[in-house]
C-alpha cells in the first residue's frame, strides 16, 4: 500500500466540495502533510492583506506544509491560462509576484508553477515569447533568494484555449531560453502526466529525455483527469521510470475526482 505521506495533494482541484480555506484541514485529516494550490484568487492579481493572511493561517492551523503555489494566471475559471506572455498584462503579473513572495516568506513554499498564457490576437507569437521570457526571468530572480524554482508546463490540447506549450519539448525550450536570455538557473520543467499523455507524449520517453530538467511531477490519469487507475496511463511503469532516472522531488496528486474527494483507490496504488 502506498503511504499518503509520500504524496502532495493539490487542494485547488481536490476537495472541491469544500470552501477553499477548509481544504488544508481536510488534506491533513485524509493523511497528507504537504499541499499545493493554484493561485487562490482567480482574476485578482493583488488580493487584500486580509485575504493573504487568511490563506496562510488556514495552512498553519491545519499544520500542513505548502510546497507548491501557482503564480497568478488570470481568471482560470473563465478560461484564462496565464498572463505573463501578454505584453498588456506584464505589470499585472509583476505586481502579483510581490504577493507570492510574501506568501513564500511566511509558508516556506519553494515550487511555483508559471502558466505561460494563451496567444493573444494582434500580438505576434515572437513578441509574446519575448515578453514571457522576460517575465519568467523576473519572477525567477524574485524567488531565488529563498531557493524558489519557477516551473513551466505544457497543457492538454483542446481544453486550454490557444495555449502554445503542448509538448515536453515546448516547455523545455522555454526553460532553456529563460536560462540563456535571463541569466537565471532556477527554472525547471513541470511533468504533468495528464497533460502530456493527453497530447500523445510517451511518458517514459519524456522522463528519459528530460530527467535532469524535471522540477516537479503531478499525477492524473488520461483520458478523464481522474485518479490513477481510471484511464490508460501505466503508473507503475511511470513511477519506476522516474525512480530509475533519479528523480527525487515531490509527486503531487492533481486529479479531478468524479464525485466527492476520496482516496480509497490508493490502497492498491503502487
Amino acid at each position: 500500500m502506498t503511504e499518503r505521506s509520500e504524496y502532495v495533494v493539490n487542494c485547488s482541484i481536490l476537495f472541491g466540495e469544500l470552501p477553499l480555506l477548509e481544504r488544508p484541514a481536510a488534506a491533513k485529516a485524509a493523511g497528507f502533510g504537504e499541499v499545493e494550490f493554484w493561485w487562490p484568487w482567480p482574476g485578482v492579481a493583488v488580493p487584500t492583506e486580509g485575504e493573504v493572511d487568511a490563506f496562510c493561517q488556514a495552512l498553519e492551523d491545519a499544520n500542513v506544509q505548502l510546497t507548491g503555489l501557482n503564480f497568478y494566471a488570470g481568471d482560470m475559471p473563465a478560461g484564462e491560462r496565464g498572463v505573463l506572455s501578454d505584453p498588456a498584462r506584464s505589470l499585472e503579473f509583476r505586481d502579483s509576484v510581490a504577493v507570492l513572495v510574501r506568501i513564500a516568506e511566511r509558508t516556506g513554499v519553494k515550487g511555483f508553477n508559471a502558466l505561460y498564457g494563451q496567444r493573444v490576437e494582434g500580438v505576434s507569437a515572437a513578441e509574446q515569447d519575448r515578453v514571457a521570457a522576460q517575465n519568467i526571468a523576473y519572477a525567477a530572480r524574485k524567488i531565488a533568494d529563498f531557493g524558489g524554482t519557477v516551473l513551466i508546463e505544457p497543457l492538454a490540447q483542446g481544453l486550454n484555449g490557444a495555449y502554445p506549450l503542448e509538448t515536453a519539448a515546448d516547455a523545455i525550450a522555454v526553460v532553456e531560453r529563460v536560462r540563456k536570455e535571463g541569466g537565471v538557473d532556477n527554472v525547471a520543467f513541470l511533468f504533468d502526466s495528464f497533460h502530456l499523455a493527453s497530447n500523445g507524449e510517451d511518458l517514459g520517453k519524456v522522463v528519459q529525455a528530460y530527467a535532469a530538467e524535471i522540477g516537479h511531477v503531478q499525477l492524473a490519469d488520461a483520458p478523464g483527469r481522474d485518479h490513477p487507475g481510471t484511464g490508460d496511463i501505466d503508473f507503475t511503469a511511470l513511477l519506476s521510470a522516474l525512480d530509475a532516472a533519479g528523480y527525487s522531488g515531490r509527486v503531487a496528486l492533481e486529479y479531478k475526482p468524479a464525485g466527492a474527494t476520496d482516496f480509497t483507490w490508493m490502497e492498491s496504488f503502487k
